[in-house]
């Protein structure tokens, strides 16, 4: 399956599950910030992306679950560099670059771009495939 393949199933799934127009669901959309998602809807994206593409996701593997809660991993409103590296480690389909510039907790949410979503995919449909 080709990325833009990919991309224009996620799209599907979005438009979907958030109610949003498909011009909406770009590339760099942030999931909460630009499309207006909320934790609720994390878990209908799960189900849907499970359904569209054919495989089972854990819980946790493409939102992980509080790793903000961890105080080795926050401090003072702002997620630290052992916290960064946990996340990377989450979320090895996820874009850090803009996050790293400013690291607030308040900001993790955007992290989870439409993009992230399609890397996620494409990375969970080789690993199925092989």
């Amino acid at each position: 399956m080709s990325r833009d393949e990919i991309f224009e199933k996620v799209q599907e799934v979005l438009v979907d599950a958030l109610g949003v127009d498909d011009d909406e669901v770009t590339p760099d959309a942030s999931l909460t910030a630009d499309l207006g998602a909320e934790s609720i809807d994390f878990l209908d994206i799960v189900f849907k992306l499970e359904q569209a593409f054919g495989f089972k996701i854990q819980q946790g593997e493409l939102f992980p679950e509080n790793v903000t809660e961890n105080p080795e991993f926050v401090q003072d409103g702002r997620v630290t560099d052992k916290g960064l590296a946990a996340l990377k480690q989450r979320l090895p389909h996820a874009d850090f670059s803009k996050f790293e510039q400013n690291p607030e907790v308040t900001k993790v949410a955007e992290i989870f771009t439409v993009n992230a979503v399609v890397n996620f995919v494409d990375r969970k449909l080789q690993t199925v495939e092989s």
